[in-house]
Parts: C-alpha cells; structure tokens; sequence
C-alpha cells in the first residue's frame, strides 16, 4: 500500500489544463500550486475564471464579500451571468455550433446526437413554453425524468429563463418526490409516462400524480412520452411535451443572473437524516464545476465525457454544467450497468470513444464479480482518465479499476466532496503520482485539513476534514433551514466547516478518507471508522462487499456487527463467519473482532452508490429509521430484518 502505482507522464505532464495554468502563473510544482491556490483564495478563483474563460454579462467586481462572516460569503459580487448562457449559449451562437454536444443512448440500445445548435434550439423552444406557461426568475422547477435528452434540455431550460432547478431522482416514490417540491413551492415539474430498466418499462407518472397531487404549488406536469404506456391523465394539469415545445420558436433571450441568484436546491442523500435542501447558485456552480472538470478531468473541446450517473444526483448536473462550459461532449446512459450483458459499460466506452469515465467503487466491486474477459475484449484506448466518488475505495477493487479497466496506464481520479458544494474537497490532479485509493491532496482553492478532536491539525492518523476557508460554491444555506444549517456544517469549531468524513495524511503528504466520522464506531475506548474494518473484510476472496456498524455493548461501550455479501456460487456457513472475525483480528487486533456476522444479499444504498449503514444501524437494532427517500433499493432494509428474525 505505501508504492505509488501510477506517475504522470507525457501529455498529462505537459498539456494538461492545470499545467497551462501553471505556466501561465511561473508555479513551479504540484506542491507550490496547492500553497498558492489555498493560501490566496481570492487570487486563484479570479485566475480561474479568467483562465478558462468563463463568461459574464457584466464583470464582477469583488471576487469575495465576507462581510457577513464565513458561514454566508457571497462571490463574484455584482456580476451578471448565466449557467445556460456558459454551457450552451456562447457555443450555439458561435463557430462551435455543428460540434457535437451530447450524446444519448437508451437502455435498449437506441442512440441520439445532438450538436450544440441543436440542443439549443430545443432548450430554447422549452424555454419559450415556459415563459408562455407564466414561469418567472426565481420560480422553482422540478426535474423527475429519466436519463434522457430531455432531461438535459429541462435543466438547461430552466436556468434559462432564470428560474430554480429541483433535481429529483426518478427513482424516487411520491413521498419523497413531494417532500422536495413542496419546501421549495414548485410551479411546474418535468416528468415522464415512464423508462426502462433491465429491459422492462418502469411507471413514473403515477407516482408524479401522487406527489404532484400532495404540492399545492404545482401547476403544471410536463410529460415526456418515453415508453408509450397508458398513463393517468389530468387535463387540467398534465401536458405532453411534444405538444408543447411544438409551436414554439427555437430563439430565446437567456435571463441575465446575479451571480448569488439561486440555480439549484439540491437535496442531500438523506444519509444523516432529513434530506436537505443544498442551495446553489449560478457564479458558485460556475466556479467550482467548471474548475474541476478543466483541471482536474483535463477536459478539451473535443473530448467525450461520461459518468455514470443520475440527474438526481449532483454529477449529473455537475457533468452537464462543467462539461458545457468548456464546450466539450458528454453521454448520457440511460439503464443498467449489466444489461443486457456485463459489458454493457465496456462497450459504452469503445462505441463512443469516451475519453473520460466515472463510475463509483461499489459499481465496480459489482462488474469485478464477472469474468476479466467482458472488460479486455473491447478496445478501451481512448480513455484519458478514470474517474470515482461516492466512497471510499478498498484496494482490491480499486486495483481491478486500475489495473483491468485502466491497463494500469490511467490515472483515477478519486474525488470526494458532496451536494453540499456540489464538488470536490479532494481530488488528485493528471500531474498528481497515485497510490491506490488516494485522493491526493486539497482540491485547487480549498483550504482544508485534518483535526484531532481538540480541533489541531494531525498527520500520519486519522481526524476530522475541516475546511478552513470559504469556497464560491460552499451552500448558501439550507432552503428554509438556514439554522440547521450553521449546526450541521459551522457548530463543532469556530468559523470552520466540519464535513463530516474521516480523512488522513501519509507520510508521503498523500490524503485517504475512511468513511463518515459519524458512522464511528468505539469499542473498549479505541475508535475506528467502518471503512476501516470493512477494508480488511473486502480482503477476503469469497466477499464481494460489506458494511460494518457499532451496536450498544454494556461492557465494551460498543460491538461491531459486519454485514457481507458473498461472490456467486460461495457457501454461506459457520467457517465462513468465523474466517471473518478471525481476519479482522488477526489485522485488526482482537478488539475489532466483530460479535456477530450477518450474511445478505445485497446492502441498502443511495443512488449515489453509498452504503446507509444509518438505516442498517436502525433496522438492526429496532430504532427508528426515519427518511427512506434517499434508498434506491428498500428490500435490502428488509433482508436485515427478515434474517434476524429467523435466528
């Protein structure tokens, strides 16, 4: 674990985004860089911007307004811009306008194209029918689509015409949908008769109807026909897109944004309690998305990007908004990673030449349970750079990403941040050397560190990561909760932003994370995160993936109890338990040997791909649960009780 696996080389070292920008600022190395990009804030973000052009309306004249304190910084003061305008406007009504920028394709194979005159026309046709259907800057808008074009065309529209975009997975049931809509007072939301999954056709509209039904504000549903099924109809609510964007012309004037005005609320995955409503505005998005797919993802003009995703998530709309704003090509998948074959990712890559792809690692630790053969014989040698997030990786799977996926001549990208930023506070960098499952180092302009729990900075053990200084795309709140807000993020030390994640520093400088340090777990007085025990569990052969929690122990404060799910075609028995706890001893010292091991088939996650060992915690020991929105797959929670039921 202490070699480095992989060190930047040729084009990665010389023309790169982030070596043009140190050139152009006489930075000598990747060292003087973070120094310069952290200790001057105000220096580098405006060198950003500048760099990599983004463009305004009108000029900011302040980079940074503190005066309100750390908690509540507004950016880029007094200057007018545009999301739309960034991603899509400045390309369509340029000489960039036949280049391609999108790219779709649907579960069933079905592929679409669109260059950046064509997306524009469309966005600017539904931007026009909502204008004509009485939306107004600062309106909110909810998106609960698939993973379609128009679901790309919806966001654009709505920042477009200056109103708030709601993101929503389209996974979601009515309860949760409405409890996103209904705090924000949405006026219109997108949505579909349907999509596709496996190759069967999934309902969302009934489910719209229901939550639509449960938000007073609601005036519209907008309803892209995707499958074909029979759906409930309103006629006094409900249209269908085609319909609408028919007659509408394909030219619109972009509404000029204060660079503080709202573009999204984005809920948080609800892994820590009540979703939150993350705010985000259109200088903020700008900075940070646009900073990080230029120099961290080496972004060009002409590259094709693509993560897996969903627009519910941030990266989806971090995606669309970074990738816009350097004019480059991005796909949007629509479906399963395994269907209809385990492939199904590998020939994404080789059919549309993706130059960029990322993926989380519990999606990988599922694709490495099949033969090395579904990756290797398809062509993958116009993949630049790999990329991850989500969690923390353990060292088999993210060798295999490396290693298999990667030819071991890729560098991954392993970022890690949250909606609340709606980026990264750690990501390596193309010119960064790699060991496996870094995240290298602060991402270029935060200020961050790791304390001990008298809130001192520590290295070479694990402690809190803090953020010390403000970044343009820190929330501005919560939506309506701005007290929980301070508690949540500003309440453990004074002026300084607690995320949350455990987080470490090598001897090499080199950063690791090892989970949410609210998942911490103490037995007999010696504290661990479970990312920690889970790695040595994930060492095992027969273990495809795992959660640990700590439960209530009268005598040792607390237990640990590992929940694993085993590879195809492995035993399940009383050996196998035991060769866990014995491997976590042998690693771990005896105190981490957990007192019971629970097999099951699958662990409930987010659709971001990270484990809830909250509601596994809840489940197993009866308390209550709380929101189920952010669980992209319930039965799992179920499992848990059904097993300890039967023992």
């Amino acid at each position: 674990m202490s070699d480095f696996i992989w060190k930047p080389y040729g084009d990665y070292l010389e023309n790169s985004n982030i070596s043009r920008f140190m050139k152009k600022h006489d930075i000598s190395d990747y060292q003087e860089l973070i120094v310069r990009t952290t200790g001057d804030i105000e220096w580098f973000w405006d060198a950003m911007m500048k760099d990599l052009d983004v463009s305004w309306y009108e000029p900011y004249t302040k980079v940074l307004d503190d005066s309100g304190g750390i908690q509540w910084c507004k950016w880029f003061t007094g200057g007018k811009t545009n999301i739309a305008y960034n991603c899509l406007d400045r390309w369509a009504e340029g000489p960039e306008k036949d280049k391609l920028a999108l790219v779709w394709e649907g579960e069933n194979g079905e592929v679409e194209r669109l260059s950046y005159a064509e997306l524009y026309a469309q966005v600017n046709k539904m931007a026009n029918a909502l204008k004509e259907l009485g939306v107004n800057k600062g309106d909110a808008i909810g998106l609960y689509m698939p993973m379609t074009v128009e679901i790309a065309v919806a966001l654009l529209a709505t920042l477009k015409v200056g109103a708030i975009c709601i993101p929503i997975f389209s996974g979601f049931g009515p309860a949760a949908t409405a409890t996103r809509l209904k705090g924000a007072d949405a006026k219109i939301l997108f949505t579909a008769d349907g999509s596709y999954r496996a190759g069967q056709p999934v309902e969302i509209k009934p489910n719209a109807d229901k939550a639509a039904d449960d938000v007073p504000s609601i005036e519209k549903l907008i309803v892209l026909k995707r499958t074909g099924m029979d759906v409930p109809w309103n006629p006094e609510r409900d249209l269908w897109w085609d319909e609408l964007i028919g007659p509408q012309a394909d030219s619109f004037e972009t509404e000029r944004m204060d660079s503080e005005d709202v573009a999204f609320i984005v809920f948080t995955s609800g892994t820590t309690g009540r979703p939150k409503g993350a705010v985000h505005t259109h200088g903020g998005c700008l900075a940070q998305m646009c900073k990080e797919l230029a120099y961290y993802f080496d972004v060009k003009p002409d590259d094709m990007f693509c993560w897996v995703t969903d627009m519910g998530w941030m990266m989806g709309p971090w995606m669309v908004v970074g990738v816009g704003s350097l004019g480059g090509a991005y796909l949007l998948f629509e479906g399963s990673p395994t269907y209809p074959e385990p492939d199904r990712l590998w020939d994404l890559i080789e059919k549309h030449r993706l130059n960029t792809f990322g993926i989380s690692p519990t999606a990988i630790r599922m694709l490495l349970k099949f033969p090395e053969e579904w990756v290797t014989r398809h062509d993958l040698s116009t993949l630049r750079i790999l990329g991850s997030t989500g969690e923390p990786w353990d060292p088999e799977s993210y060798m295999w990403f490396f290693n298999v996926v990667g030819r071991k001549r890729l560098p991954i990208i392993n970022i890690s941040g949250g909606t609340e930023i709606v980026g990264c506070f750690l990501s390596p960098l193309p010119i960064s050397p790699l060991k496996p499952c870094t995240l290298s180092g602060p991402g270029l302009g935060m200020d961050i560190d790791v304390f001990n729990e008298e809130g001192k900075p520590v290295r070479g053990e694990t402690g809190h990561l803090v953020c010390k200084k403000p970044a343009p795309s820190m929330t501005r709140g919560f939506w309506g909760e701005p007290e929980r807000y301070l508690e949540t993020y500003w309440s453990k030390w004074p002026d300084i932003w607690y995320h949350g994640d455990w987080a470490s520093i090598d001897e090499d400088g080199l950063w690791f994370l090892h989970g949410r340090s609210d998942d911490t777990i103490k037995v007999s007085g010696r504290r661990t995160g479970p990312a920690e025990i889970e790695e040595v569990i994930n060492e095992l052969d027969e273990v495809a993936e795992c959660a640990a929690i700590g439960v209530h122990d009268d005598v040792t404060g607390e237990h640990i109890v590992s929940f694993v799910v085993v590879k195809p075609d492995v035993e399940i028995n009383e050996e196998l338990s035991e060769k866990v706890r014995s491997h976590i001893s042998g690693v771990l010292g005896k105190v981490f040997r957990p007192k019971k091991v629970v097999f099951v088939n699958d662990l409930p996650k987010t659709r971001s791909a990270k484990i809830v060992r909250r509601l596994i915690k809840a489940k197993y020991t009866g308390d209550d649960i709380g929101d189920l929105s952010s669980v992209a797959n319930p039965e799992a929670l179920d499992e848990i009780v059904s097993i300890l039921t039967r023992n």
